[in-house]
């Protein structure tokens, strides 16, 4: 009996660490993407790469009637931010206006679209225990 107990217990904290390393789940959706041209690129960030470039996590996605939906897998409790871009020409980056206005939608975490480029403190948000699921709009 104490052998059964003594196993059942290891199995127990095994599968407790084991989903412990899984992560949180963030699962990101679109569906009003201007078109079905191109595809959809996003990127989770930290504020040390937020408008730097690549995030700690990027996806990318085809459309399909003007929708997307990306999952960011085994992300670990943090801070964070969500930049998403269409990008139309496939040229894996925004294309800018000569005023410099984007010529691609973009949209961010927490959709706040105000003046100017896009700030870390309007879009981040906090990961904790659960999973989590965002709709942006661009």
């Amino acid at each position: 009996m104490k052998t059964t107990l003594l196993i059942f217990a290891f199995i127990f904290m095994f599968a407790m660490g084991h989903a412990q390393d899984q992560g949180i789940t963030i699962t990101v959706t679109i569906d009003n993407v201007p078109n079905n041209k191109g595809n959809v690129t996003m990127a989770l960030h930290t504020e040390d790469t937020f408008m730097k470039g690549n995030g700690i996590m990027n996806a990318k996605s085809v459309i399909s009637d003007r929708k997307v939906s990306l999952i960011f897998n085994n992300v670990k409790p943090g801070t964070y931010a969500i930049m998403a871009l269409h990008d139309e020409n496939l040229n894996n980056r925004i294309d800018f206006s000569a005023n410099g206005m984007p010529l691609e939608a973009y949209g961010m975490s927490n959709n706040d679209m105000s003046m100017g480029p896009p700030q870390y403190d309007s879009a981040k948000f906090e990961v904790k225990e659960d999973d989590l699921s965002f709709n942006i709009r661009f």
